[in-house]
Order: structure tokens, then C-alpha cells, then sequence
């Protein structure tokens, strides 16, 4: 049995293309998250239901990120990112949306503030301290509206 759709003109679509293109779009995340490279488990704090890799950003990331933690929670991250709960942070997409005029940095009650190094969880970048944590969001301002103003950090939410 054939059944075709007449979407006007010289567009049809057959029952078979309409089959293909629903698996197609039920394969599209899978197929998303293998295209993403996870890395390994080394990590301290892999398996523990937290991404640890600041690569990403979302609702399943640890409250305290270290550069020692790059592509080493591959579980963590990839189980989260196929859930959707976390995404990669997009630098060019995160550079665009950065409006540092925009951003309230708070105060320099931080134990590292001024520094010369960003520490502010919500910001990426060459101008960031090696580990973040949530505990200094808004509380080093001094460095970090210096290096977002000379294009050295931007905002890993956007």
C-alpha cells in the first residue's frame, strides 16, 4: 500500500519518506551527543550525577568547576547532555551575547578578588581563574569587568 501527500506543486512525500523522516528526527539527539567528544572518567568527582567539565553549562553542572576536570566526567556530562539538562558553551554565540555594560558584577567581597583573574562562575575565558565556583558569583567585580571590557571573558550563560 502506497499513500502519498500532495503538499502542492510538485512536492509529494510517501508514507515511506514520512516513516524515514520521523526516525531521522528521533535519532537527531543521539546523533548529537556522539558528535560531542566526552572523554574519560579520570576525574575525582566522575559517576557522581554531576558534569564537572566547564565546557558545558546548564542545570546538571557541579557547583565548582576545575580546568583539571576538562574531557575527564565523560559519563556525567554525556548522561546530562543527551537529557538535555546541559548544553557546550558556544564561545563565539557566548562572545556575541556579552553585553559587559549589561552585567551587574557586583562587589570585591571575594577571598581572590582582585587578583587579576576573573572568578566568577558565570564567566569563561583566557582572563579566568583555573577553578570556579558558584560561591563567588558576583564577587569579583574589579577583575572581572576589567577583562570583560578588554574581551578576555564572556558569560557562559547567554
Amino acid at each position: 500500500m502506497r499513500i502519498v501527500f500532495r503538499l502542492g506543486g510538485e512536492m509529494r512525500l510517501t508514507m515511506k519518506t514520512t516513516a524515514m523522516l520521523v526516525i531521522a528526527s528521533f535519532l537527531a539527539a543521539p546523533l548529537a551527543a556522539q558528535s560531542v567528544r566526552f572523554g574519560d572518567n579520570a576525574s575525582e568527582w566522575a559517576n557522581d550525577g554531576e558534569c564537572d567539565d566547564r565546557r558545558f553549562t546548564g542545570r546538571k553542572m557541579a557547583t565548582s568547576l576545575d580546568n583539571d576536570d576538562l574531557l575527564h566526567d565523560a559519563n556525567d556530562c554525556k548522561n546530562a547532555y543527551t537529557a538535555g539538562l546541559i548544553k557546550l558553551v558556544d564561545e563565539k554565540a557566548a562572545r556575541a551575547a556579552t553585553v559587559c555594560s549589561r552585567i551587574k558584577f557586583g562587589d570585591n567581597s571575594s577571598e581572590w578578588a582582585k587578583d587579576g583573574e576573573c572568578d566568577d562562575y558565570r564567566f569563561e575565558g583566557t582572563g579566568m581563574t583555573s577553578i570556579i565556583a558558584v560561591e563567588d558569583i558576583g564577587r569579583d567585580a574589579a577583575d572581572c569587568k576589567r577583562l570583560c571590557e578588554t574581551g578576555s571573558i564572556y558569560l557562559r550563560e547567554y
